[in-house]
């Protein structure tokens, strides 16, 4: 193979020729020194600008000339500006900015030409510009309104004491910034309680994100949490990818089914939540970040700590104001303006007429114990408008889907008291023991199950003098 030897005279012919012919065909050229200084100018740019003698304008800073020029950037990074617009007085040009090189590598000066004097020329790059830019804001505008929340506190349906309280709560709990723990079976509605929160503090114009732990695979947990540093593994984006935490930067982070998070990862996630510091997979600098965390669990966290499936010290930092939403047939008197409000809104998606519940069906409705709450409550209405034509939707159409809801409870004994406060306590009484027996002891449990303070059960259970018997 034939040896090629360098031949510098060559490349300097050739960057002369260039340079020739680019002044040719710009509209004006100029040059500074490594102070910025205006070392030369052709006459096409003292023409542009109105300038007769060009001797005069030598030695000058730039900008006394050019006030909007950005040479001295140049001269000071070293980095060029291959295409910029540039304004003087009441003209626009197009221009392109080049560092200049010594014989050690190092910056000199800077040369600057003028592409054109007009716009015109540009008009179809500009149009394609404010096209694309404008489908960005689009796009972006979209993937901002999908991060609103879309519920608020006035949200919440529900005339039961349990739902009043806990719209209080949530108005208490969204002036601040430490994290929530929502409890509650499946279906109670938790993240429409979570979006309820953050709609009302004051990081409601920022992103609210969502992430449920069951739904992501193990494997893709730590990355989808905390981002991916650029060129973290083989395959891994060059620009990185941002975490569901820089994501919700400023906002509200929700982590649903928190219970299913992986041990390996709890230690992670307490560390983000004491410190508001993460480190994305292959990342060498933490990265501060300042995020309001609400958790929810359907999970016995404390039964979890037990058999040592989660860290009792990230259950105490999650756990610093907890919510309990009470099931739905706790609460049978919210079913009625649930049902209704439900109604609504299936009616209004698929366009149909409006519907309501004849008072049987509504009856069926109450006594159904509803292992699924509220979420199968929608899916059995949202069935039932769709099966049946009728303006009312009948006991023989809830007893077609839910034919459960026919079945009679067991007949709960009599209450022993005669008057109305004696019969009273009575209910409280075997309702505090139901709650007992269902938490297997666990006071705190069955506390939040009554909806009630766990100082208030003990002193129903002093009152009761039920303190000493076996549940």
């Amino acid at each position: 193979m034939t040896n090629i030897e360098p031949r510098p005279e060559v490349q300097a012919r050739a960057v002369d020729s260039l340079f020739q012919i680019f002044e040719e065909m710009c509209d004006g050229a100029v040059s500074v020194d490594r102070n910025a200084r205006i070392v030369w100018i052709n006459e096409k740019y003292r023409a542009l600008l109105g300038i007769e003698n060009g001797d005069a304008v030598l030695g000058r800073d730039i900008e006394e000339i050019i006030p909007e020029s950005l040479m001295r950037r140049v001269v000071e990074t070293g980095k060029p500006v291959p295409v910029d617009i540039m304004q003087f007085g009441q003209r626009h040009f197009v221009v392109s900015r080049l560092p200049l090189h010594g014989e050690a590598g190092d910056v000199i000066g800077a040369i600057g030409f003028v592409l054109y004097d007009s716009l015109d020329y540009l008009k179809p790059m500009i149009s394609k510009f404010e096209r694309l830019s404008s489908q960005l804001s689009s796009a972006e505008a979209a993937l901002a309104a999908e991060r609103r929340t879309r519920y608020s506190i006035a949200s919440i349906v529900g005339t039961s004491r349990a739902m009043g309280e806990i719209k209080q709560q949530a108005r208490r709990l969204a002036q601040t910034a430490s994290p929530v723990l929502l409890l509650g079976e499946t279906g109670t509605g938790k993240e429409l309680l979570a979006q309820s929160i953050h709609a009302a503090s004051d990081r409601a114009t920022r992103p609210f994100v969502a992430v449920n732990m069951a739904a992501v695979p193990e494997t893709l947990l730590e990355s989808e949490f905390f981002g991916v540093a650029p060129g973290a593994y083989t395959g891994a984006e060059r620009r990185g990818r941002k975490g569901k935490f820089e994501i919700a930067t400023s906002g509200t982070l929700f982590l649903d089914e928190i219970g299913d998070l992986p041990g390996q990862l709890q230690a992670k996630l307490l560390r983000v939540l004491e410190e508001q510091v993460l480190e994305p997979l292959g990342a060498n600098e933490p990265r501060r970040i300042d995020v309001r965390v609400i958790a929810a669990t359907s999970q016995d966290l404390p039964d979890k700590i037990a058999r040592g499936a989660f860290r009792k010290d990230l259950y105490y930092r999650l756990n610093v104001l907890p919510i309990t939403i009470p099931p739905l047939r706790e609460r049978s008197s919210d079913i009625r303006p649930l049902a209704e409000f439900l109604l609504d809104r299936i009616c209004a998606a698929h366009g149909s007429h409006t519907r309501e519940l004849a008072p049987e069906a509504l009856t069926l409705l109450e006594a159904y114990p509803w292992p699924g709450n509220v979420r199968e409550l929608r899916n059995i209405l949202e069935q039932a408008c769709l099966l049946h034509d009728g303006a009312a939707i009948g006991r023989d159409d809830v007893l077609r889907l839910l034919p459960e809801a026919g079945q009679s409870p067991a007949p709960r004994p009599a209450a022993s008291g005669t008057t109305l406060p004696e019969r009273v306590a009575d209910l409280e009484r075997d309702a505090i023991l139901d709650a007992l027996r269902a938490s297997g002891g666990k006071k705190s449990q069955a506390a939040r199950a009554l909806g009630i303070a766990r100082s208030t059960l003990y002193e129903k259970l002093e009152e009761y003098q039920l303190s000493e018997i076996q549940t």
